[in-house]
């Protein structure tokens, strides 16, 4: 047992409510938005812009942060149409936009650490979107329109882009500090090292491995394995298998509340399933909230809660029932299972890494 109590151990000093409390007031505004002219298919884009401009905010004057978000969102909403506009196409075109977009986003190292991990937010999003447009466009009783996903998206970064002015305006036009401290600030180039590439290589080939299983095979609600996948991935060669059993252990956590939760609606119909709904999506919100919050209280249990919340809003537009939790679990546990292969061997490839310049020394002139 000493592992898993080291997986969930509790560090009090992490936990940061104001934070928390900031997010569901900012996020409070396009859920009613959403709930007034009854689109809550576009909830979940508008949430993601919302919270990855938040995560990408770099800090410092007004003007450098409102045009660092601006072409963040622009980029986010190339994705958002991709990942909307090709949910209907043939399987095959899923797998290489999984592909390129998830190398192009292990590259980004070259332009800086910080520029690494926004590019990774940006490449979960379009995970997230192509699985949630593959979901559309096999539900006849859902209409979404791509053209309206990326304007929910482009809301959602637009109106942290009006926080941050009412913040900067009403705290005396100075420069702000960034707004999540733990974001790597590092925007210094690195070189393309050999094992750099071969991972950003070996994850791409494992997204789109995940990305062909669940839809080339047609896996009913296949879409979780490759969701999955990315949120159990460290994206960094130097992680420990520590935190790689909190990533694992917090996506079947997540994986699991948000199977239960779903199984509320089943069999409901009319205005019962539309309270229920409604409630739901709030539960999701809540979930988002204590993610911001307990970050560094514990991170098994923050992958969990922002697993749980991004699953429920992905599939709550849908039908539930006890055969679809399972498939849910199932696919999510492949997922994982995945990730934690491209771990290990991410693992080894940094330790190669690290053996290679003592046997070099060794080698004659």
């Amino acid at each position: 047992m000493s592992w898993l109590s080291r997986v969930f151990q509790l560090n009090a000093a992490g936990l940061n409510w104001p934070r928390a409390v900031l997010f569901l007031d900012v996020a409070l505004v396009p859920l009613v938005v959403f709930w007034a002219i009854g689109h809550e298919q576009y909830l979940l884009s508008a949430l993601f812009g919302l919270l990855f401009a938040w995560l990408a905010d770099p800090g410092g004057g007004y003007g450098q942060r409102a045009s660092h978000i601006a072409v963040f969102a622009l980029i986010g909403a190339g994705l958002t149409a991709l990942g909307f506009g090709i949910g209907g196409d043939p399987w095959g075109w899923l797998v290489l936009a999984a592909f390129a977009v998830t190398l192009a986003a292990g590259l980004a190292v070259a332009f800086g650490v910080r520029r690494f991990v926004v590019a990774l937010l940006l490449n979960l999003w379009f995970i997230v979107a192509v699985g949630i447009g593959f979901s559309f466009h096999h539900h006849a009783h859902i209409t979404s329109y791509t053209w309206a996903q990326v304007l929910a998206w482009a809301g959602g970064s637009a109106l942290w882009i009006a926080v941050t002015f009412v913040c900067w305006l009403f705290g005396g036009r100075q420069d702000r500090p960034q707004p999540i401290a733990e974001i790597p600030g590092d925007t210094s180039p690195r070189k393309l090292t050999g094992p750099l590439i071969v991972f950003a290589v070996i994850r791409a080939l494992a997204i789109a491995g995940a990305v062909a299983l669940a839809f080339g095979l047609d896996l009913s609600h296949g879409y979780w394995m490759p969701i999955a996948v990315m949120v159990a991935m460290k994206p960094s060669l130097e992680q420990s298998t520590f935190v790689a059993l909190q990533r694992l252990a917090g996506a079947l956590i997540g994986a699991v509340a948000a199977a239960l939760l779903l199984l509320i609606p089943a069999n409901e119909t009319g205005s019962r399933l539309f309270a229920i709904s409604l409630g739901l999506e709030v539960i999701a919100l809540v979930l988002f909230m204590h993610g911001a919050a307990i970050r560094f209280w514990n991170y098994a249990l923050y992958c969990a809660a922002i697993a749980a919340g991004v699953l429920i809003l992905v599939d709550l537009p849908q039908p539930s029932n006890y055969d679809a939790e399972g498939y849910r679990v199932l696919w999510t546990l492949s997922g994982v299972g995945i990730g934690l292969l491209v771990l290990l061997l991410a693992g080894l490839l940094a330790r190669r890494a690290a053996k290679a310049p003592p046997q070099q020394a060794t080698q004659p002139a």
